[in-house]
């Protein structure tokens, strides 16, 4: 299966796929835990159907130690134990602001002040940053149907 576009040997895909992995890199610099960073790449992107993304940041975290109890667990996460309360919060914030269009008024306030409880101001900032980012990231791969299964960690 190929994709239907090539994002990297187009030169007009090619410079949009690179700002957003520079949008990234304020991301991962930022004090939200790596963990939590790549928990919430994986829940927005099964939700979003993309499997490239699910592939690649489910190596991603595997390779960085993450065990295979919790990723197994991730879409099931309200029923999991194996997360931690800031972690849950984090998946809920994910979760309704990937759905936006699904709920009238978007992201609830019991949501945000459950964040809020966990992460301080610019930890908020990335984590609503990396949403944005891993949305922005699957609606890419999904439109052109990237095929997902040969990612390896630290590709890119």
């Amino acid at each position: 299966m190929d994709a239907r576009l090539n994002l990297f040997g187009n030169p007009v895909a090619g410079k949009f796929v690179k700002h957003l992995v520079s949008a990234n890199k304020a991301v991962s610099e930022s004090e939200l835990p790596a963990a939590t960073q790549e928990l919430v790449k994986i829940r927005a992107s099964q939700i979003n159907g993309c499997g490239f993304c699910t592939d690649m940041h489910t190596k991603e975290a595997t390779a960085a130690g993450e065990s295979s109890l919790r990723l197994n667990l991730v879409a099931a996460w309200r029923e999991a134990t194996v997360f931690t309360e800031a972690e849950r919060a984090a998946l809920e914030l994910t979760e309704q602001g990937t759905r936006i269009a699904d709920a009238a008024g978007g992201v609830t306030d019991e949501a945000w002040e459950n964040a809020a409880k966990h992460y301080d101001e610019d930890q908020l900032a990335a984590l609503v940053s990396l949403i944005a980012l891993i949305n922005a990231f699957n609606r890419v791969n999904v439109i052109v149907r990237q095929p997902a299964g040969d990612y390896q960690p630290g590709q890119f």
